[in-house]
């Protein structure tokens, strides 16, 4: 009989080989450096140095080998540089989904139903007689068959429409979402980063959209000076600019977004450091970065009601603990009826996901 095998406990062991460690690390770092291969690479190797993560059976050039042969890199053969590939993208929109929910408790609500039943994609393990109007799909043939053989027997089998039970679906909501993301300059200052959480939950809902509510739609606004969107495949490569917060082009742009979407239920998530401080007048751009400038204010302020009026909730989520600004995002909250979560950068993915997931359980119209 073979025994249990015991070993000294080293806790620097995780189980992983030594490329998947560093694969780990690399894919941690590409979110600092936006996207950026080389200064990623070259500050792996400095914690090599430092903390000796590779060993003279596996170094640093196996690891870049490797990855160029597993298709995350691309080495430009004239200059010597890597850039990542579109694997190593979705690679980071998977880890930072998996990062995210992992911190989150389980539960048994919000897995994207509502508590109607209708014609769905995920089938209902209760049943129902059969009704006029029912359609022959619905119909759950093998406990009708048997209903039908313990009312009439099997020597004299037949069927009537009392035998019959219908399997009822789960209907499944569909949401447009736009995440608007700051990406003023304020989003680093004071030695607080901000974008990379801000970006780990934008590739985050990115990824779970797009496996599990293909039907869904998710937009993502970024605003400075301006707003534009992006693609989901840019969120990596995303950056702070030198730019002031106009809320307001963000609002507008993701209300424009939404208005052509089909789906009924629609939502704007804004991840802000809560102070909008520029508007743009004409070609001219009306800058106020000092306290809360009611002539910007007010715009945001409008919008909010406007949204209201279109049944587009904002939640807003944000990370700045200052009391006057979170006293505007309160006003602008109540001006909306939307929610507003004053998260902490280590919970501002729960939140997000809590909110995005209860969401589509309440939200029916």
């Amino acid at each position: 009989m073979k025994g249990f095998r015991f070993s000294n406990f080293d806790p620097r062991s995780s189980g992983k080989t030594t490329f998947e460690q560093l694969m780990d690390l690399f894919m941690q770092l590409l979110n600092y450096t936006s996207g950026d291969a080389n200064e990623a690479l070259n500050w792996l190797t400095q914690l090599d140095k430092k903390y000796q993560l590779t060993n003279e059976e596996y170094g640093m050039g196996d690891f870049i080998e490797d990855l160029k042969e597993k298709g995350y890199l691309d080495e430009n053969k004239a200059n010597g540089e890597f850039k990542i590939t579109p694997k190593t993208e979705q690679g980071i929109r998977k880890r930072s989904l998996e990062e995210i929910f992992g911190k989150l408790k389980k539960t048994r609500s919000g897995d994207h139903h509502t508590f109607k039943p209708g014609l769905g994609d995920d089938i209902n393990p209760e049943t129902r007689p059969f009704q006029f109007g029912d359609m022959l799909e619905q119909i759950d043939f093998v406990n009708s068959i048997t209903n039908a053989q313990v009312n009439h027997g099997i020597d004299s089998f037949m069927m009537n429409e009392d035998d019959l039970v219908i399997r009822e679906t789960d209907f499944k909501t569909q949401t447009s979402t736009v995440l608007m993301i700051d990406i003023s300059h304020s989003m680093i200052l004071y030695g607080e980063d901000r974008i990379t959480p801000a970006k780990k939950v934008a590739m985050a809902l990115s990824e779970l959209i797009t496996t599990k509510y293909p039907k869904d739609t998710l937009d993502i606004v970024v605003f400075g000076n301006d707003a534009w969107t992006i693609e989901i495949k840019d969120i990596p490569y995303l950056q702070v600019g030198p730019y002031h917060t106009n809320t307001v082009a963000g609002l507008e742009l993701a209300m424009d977004i939404l208005r052509r979407r089909k789906n009924p239920n629609k939502q704007i998530f804004m991840i802000t450091d809560g102070k909008p401080t520029c508007l743009k007048v004409g070609r001219k751009y009306y800058k106020n970065s000092f306290g809360l400038d009611r002539k910007i204010t007010n715009r945001c302020l409008n919008l909010a009601a406007q949204c209201k009026k279109l049944k587009l909730p904002i939640t807003t989520f944000m990370i700045a603990e200052d009391p006057y600004l979170q006293k505007f995002v309160t006003e602008f909250t109540e001006t909306n009826q939307g929610k507003a979560f004053f998260a902490t950068l280590d919970k501002l993915g729960a939140f997000i996901f809590r909110d995005f997931e209860s969401g589509k359980n309440k939200r029916v119209y």
